[in-house]
């Protein structure tokens, strides 16, 4: 079978090359405004510390880019370090909802009702996990929850020498 009839475990809707190129730090978006998105996740970010306040200010200025001002950011309180209710990000204040949830995603909302929600990649994970978590999330079709694409694409720890009984 030639590598081109290699079925792929999810097609990769953007070149290889930006896959190669993620690292932490890094969002993958796929930002569509209309109201009949599909899918349940708009993009992929991995920052590359628990802290909010560094990470969040790089994402919100990207995303202002794109989407116009973001008004609220909701976050897992679980998976952060310390955080703040409001942040002041280029001149704009950004209030942060937060939620003890565990649902690996952070809800990011423009005007009063347009949200986007990307999963978030925890920032020691493997590049090639994180390459293919962040992958599947930007899949226009994506029906998974952002805790189950970890899960799934996080490897599994090896096991440590056999000891033999004696």
């Amino acid at each position: 079978m030639a590598d081109s009839d290699t079925p792929r475990p999810f097609p990769l809707l953007l070149p290889d090359e930006i896959h190669q190129a993620v690292k932490p730090g890094t969002a993958l978006l796929r930002l569509e405004t209309r109201r009949s998105r599909e899918g349940l996740l708009d993009g992929a970010w991995w920052p590359r510390t628990r802290d909010i306040e560094t990470e969040l200010p790089a994402l919100i200025s990207v995303l202002t880019g794109h989407l116009g001002p973001i008004t609220r950011v909701g976050v897992d309180a679980s998976a952060w370090n310390g955080l703040p209710t409001r942040l002041v990000i280029d001149d704009q204040v950004v209030h942060l909802d937060s939620d003890p949830v565990g649902d690996d995603t952070v809800l990011i909302t423009r005007g009063h009702n347009d949200h986007f929600a990307l999963l978030v990649v925890p920032p020691d994970t493997t590049a090639d996990a994180a390459r293919q978590a962040m992958a599947r999330a930007v899949l226009a079709d994506n029906i998974t929850q952002a805790a189950q694409i970890l899960i799934a694409t996080t490897p599994e720890p090896e096991d440590g020498p056999a000891v033999a009984a004696g």
